[in-house]
Order: C-alpha cells, then structure tokens, then sequence
C-alpha cells in the first residue's frame, strides 16, 4: 500500500466528510476540530470504534477555532478542558498533506439570509473562513478542501461577493481555485447519496510549491471528479424501505406523556420514533396517501390551506412535505431537530415523519455510524454533515490530484 496522505478536519462536525475520505483507506486522520460537543464525542466515537485510532479523544480537538494562539499551541480552561494544540500533532506527522472541511454554513444559505432581518450580515458565521485561512497558512498543506452550500455564490455580507473575500484571501496566502466557481457546484445524488444536496467543493493548491495550477484544478473537477459519479441515482424506497416498520409515539389528548403503539423491536441504532400529536398523524396519513393512491391533489397552494385550517394560522411556506418513494430525498437539513414536518415517510400507515436511522440513510451514513447524544442532537448533525458518499467521491478524486501533481 502506498502511503498515505495526511489530513486535517476542520469544522468537523459529526465526521461525515473524514468517514468519507477514510473509507477511500488513502488517507490518514492527524487532527479535527469541532466546538459542539455531541459532534466531538461521535466523531471520537467513531474514529475509535471504526477506524480504531487510539488517541481519537486527543486528535478531535474541542474547542474553539477562533481562539488561534491556543488552538495551535494547546489550551487549559474551564470550557473545553485541555488540549495540546494543533501543533503537537502536525509536528509530529511532520507536515500535512491536506486540510478538510468548512466553516457553518447558516449564513452562506440562501434560507439563512431570508430569514434573517439582517440577511445574516451582522453574523459571525459569515468569517470564520477566515480561521481557516490562517490553519491552512500555518501549516501549508498541498491542497486543501473547502466545502459549502451553493448560498455561497450568491453571498454578499457586508455587500463584498463572498466568493471574492475566499479567493482574495486564499491567494494572499499563496493558494489559488478554480476561476470559475460554477463548476465547483455538484450534487449529492450524482455519487450515490439518496438525496439532492447541491454543495460546492472548492479545491485549492499552494501556488509557492505548483504551477499550471488551472490545469491542475480543471482536470479535478472536469475529469477526476466525474469519474467518481455513480450508474444510478438512488432513491428513498431503496435507501430506507427496508427498515422495520415503527409507528409514532403519540397522544390522543396532546400531552406529551409518550404512550406509544407497540413498535417492533428493531436492531438498528436509532431507528426510533419521534413524538407525533393525533393532528399531525392524521395530516402525515392524509398527504401519505395522496400519493400512494396517485391522485396527488395536495399541491403547494393546497397544503398551506391544510395547514390553516388544521392550526388555524396562515404559513407563508407550507410545512408539510412527503418524501417520494421513488426519487431522491429532498435535502436533509438540521431543522429536523425541531420537527420532521417536511420529512414524511412515504408508508401511511406508519403516519410519522423519518427517524434519525432513516436521516442517516439519506444522507448516506452506514448502519454502524452511530450517534452520541439526544435524538435533537443526533438530527441536527446529521443534517448539518457532509454525506460520506460524497466525501468518499472526493476524496478518490483528491488522491488523483495529489498524485498527479506529485511533490
């Protein structure tokens, strides 16, 4: 086997993107870093149990990227402990190969900016690429992977193009992208996830250690990317079809004491239902069935007038949404933390929207990738993650790249 390449974690999150580039077996874990403390201890979780790397509770870094000076050379406080900085273990890999990852991409969304009444100019969120810049001039990897939401292209907070402060800072220190972003824009369902999940892939190399550097980044994305899509899109039936039937917990009186209809015990992590009123049950059958039947008479104008009247208030967006069984998911999102309301199974008869097991299929996460925290906790992260499939594209592609481009 051939060496390996070395990798940093940014913004780690739960890990979707490095189990995505650990399953291509060419790449080697040396640091991550993640703040939110149930993604730290699934990504510990998983590096120990799967990939069986010892120290994964050193490696995974909680803390705070915007606190430089301790995130490299080590921390001792009362919020996030100790850690020995990110220093120690690039020095001791000496040097890197690539750094992963990207920064929360709230304020890059399209949504975000919309529901925000600042249009998320006033949030953090929208610089903290710049912590990534200094990690990446700090320890010069070849190349690095930033990954975001298609929202990025289109993102002006403080009325700058987003996408003109990312590549005026990257060549400030020595790196250059694709002159065209557009092309950076791929979806999920292309590689295998059973979803469509646009998100844009920026690739970068050290403009002080290459040349021809647009020859380089056109054949990633025009020829090494592509030879990495799958024959056949993936659909929600095939992704989560199999899973036991499970029916909601629920209440007829709207009090949240969680009777629940007897559920087949199932061997599947996490694939457990969620709270469901009698109202909401009676909703997710109703549009359920609209398609089953094929009369599929609940249109967008249609589902709002439902929801009017089964909450008696108006919604300017309507907040139902049946998965079809046949095509791709539509994009997973962390707001399934606060409800699944946009995320019904396609079964009437089960009348719930999708567990967390389910999420995790459609976002491509094996069966073994198990979750540390609450059920909140686990639909968040997996909303907000890379799907592994996807990593696992780009990492194959990635390797091409670095191989080509040699030392």
């Amino acid at each position: 086997m051939s060496k390996k390449y070395k990798m940093i974690d940014l913004f780690a999150g739960c890990g979707g993107l490095e189990d995505g580039f650990l399953q291509s077996g060419k790449y080697e874990d040396i640091a991550a870093v993640e703040w939110l403390k149930p993604q730290v201890n699934t990504l510990v979780k998983r590096l120990t149990e799967k990939w069986n790397i010892s120290d994964a509770s050193e490696r995974v870094m909680h803390f705070d990227i915007q606190r430089e000076d301790e995130l490299f050379s080590g921390w001792n406080d009362s919020e996030f402990g100790c850690g020995k900085g990110l220093d120690y273990f690039v020095n001791n890999a000496h040097g890197i190969d690539l750094i992963i990852g990207g920064p929360p991409c709230q304020a890059y969304s399209v949504a975000g900016r919309v529901r925000d009444e600042n249009g998320m100019r006033n949030d953090y969120r929208n610089y903290l690429f710049e912590h990534y810049l200094n990690v990446v001039n700090r320890y010069r990897p070849k190349v690095f992977v930033f990954e975001n939401v298609p929202g990025i292209l289109s993102a002006s907070p403080d009325g700058t193009p987003i996408t003109d402060l990312i590549r005026k800072g990257f060549e400030e220190i020595g790196y250059e992208i694709i002159d065209d972003l557009k092309i950076a824009k791929i979806n999920a369902s292309d590689y295998g996830v059973p979803q469509n999940r646009e998100r844009i892939i920026i690739v970068g190399i050290d403009k002080k250690r290459f040349n021809n550097i647009q020859d380089y980044l056109n054949e990633f994305y025009n020829v090494y990317l592509l030879k990495y899509k799958a024959k056949n899109k993936i659909t929600v039936r095939e992704a989560i079809g199999d899973l036991p039937v499970c029916k909601a917990f629920w209440d007829e009186e709207h009090h949240r004491n969680k009777k629940s209809h007897e559920s087949p015990v199932s061997s599947y992590t996490w694939h457990k239902p969620r709270y469901h009123n009698i109202r909401d049950m009676d909703t997710f059958r109703l549009l359920a069935e609209d398609i089953e039947t094929g009369k599929r008479e609940y249109d967008s104008k249609k589902i709002s007038e439902l929801y009017e009247k089964k909450i008696g208030s108006k919604s300017p967006i309507h907040r139902y949404h049946v998965l079809e069984p046949d095509l791709p998911s539509t994009t997973i999102i962390a707001h399934l933390y606060k409800d699944g309301n946009r995320f019904i199974h396609y079964d009437s008869k089960q009348s719930r929207s999708i567990t967390v097991r389910e999420a995790a299929r459609l976002q491509s996460f094996d069966d073994d990738f198990d979750f540390v925290g609450t059920q909140g906790n686990a639909y968040q992260m997996i909303g907000n993650a890379v799907p592994p499939k996807l990593a696992l594209a780009v990492s194959k592609a990635v390797a091409d790249l670095l191989n080509k481009m040699g030392d």
